[in-house]
């Protein structure tokens, strides 16, 4: 089969179209390697096992945009829903606006949405962003990305659910559809402290 000049450039824009799909459902690279926190021939190798669903949310503090400092254990009570994110990272860009209408539905019911940004500039990137995409959750700091090797974000974005007792319930690796009928149900019956089989998404 032959293929004049237009069908060839159709075809060529065709698979653009569906590369740049691809990566913007994927995910980005978190910024360390793997070799160094699991053994490999890093120097000081050290290993960082990713929290499992059904055991304790790791605590931490971490600054907000505004020089507060938000610690985990301040939200025991209500269901967290905490994102691993870059300015840079496609794929994060492209959940944010489902991330702020879930939470619109449900923060006066008990969700937080706590938005860790492991942008190494800090609020220079982050608050341009926060304003350009109309987000009103908290966008947190961890340029020294310590409390990213603690939950072992290894690709960006991840995100942890954790119910109202601090219990991770919830993993899920890349950009999901947080205002989908399935993320919502989720939030309620969180929300409504319905004890369910803990899952994780790959």
């Amino acid at each position: 089969m032959f293929l004049d000049e237009k069908g060839t450039r159709m075809i060529r824009t065709f698979s653009w179209v569906y590369l740049t799909l691809i990566v913007s459902l994927g995910g980005c690279d978190s910024g360390y390697s793997e070799s160094s926190i699991v053994g490999g021939e890093s120097a000081q190798p050290v290993a960082y096992s990713r929290p499992g669903i059904g055991s304790p949310a790791p605590l931490f503090r971490l600054m907000d945009l505004n020089g507060a400092v938000h610690s985990l254990s301040q939200y025991q009570g209500k269901v967290v829903f905490l994102n691993f994110w870059a300015t840079w990272c496609g794929p994060c860009k492209v959940e944010m606006p489902a991330m702020e209408a879930l939470y619109q539905s449900f923060r006066s019911q008990g969700m937080e949405i706590l938005a860790v940004s492991v942008d190494q500039q800090g609020a220079v990137v982050t608050r341009p962003f926060k304003e350009a995409m109309g987000l009103s959750f908290p966008i947190l700091h961890d340029s020294d990305y310590q409390v990213g090797l603690t939950y072992a974000a290894r690709t960006l974005p991840m995100t942890y659910v954790i119910d109202r007792k601090g219990i991770i319930r919830q993993r899920v690796f890349g950009a999901r559809d947080w205002n989908s009928p399935e993320a919502r149900k989720l939030m309620s019956e969180l929300l409504e402290e319905t004890h369910q089989m803990p899952s994780e998404t790959m």
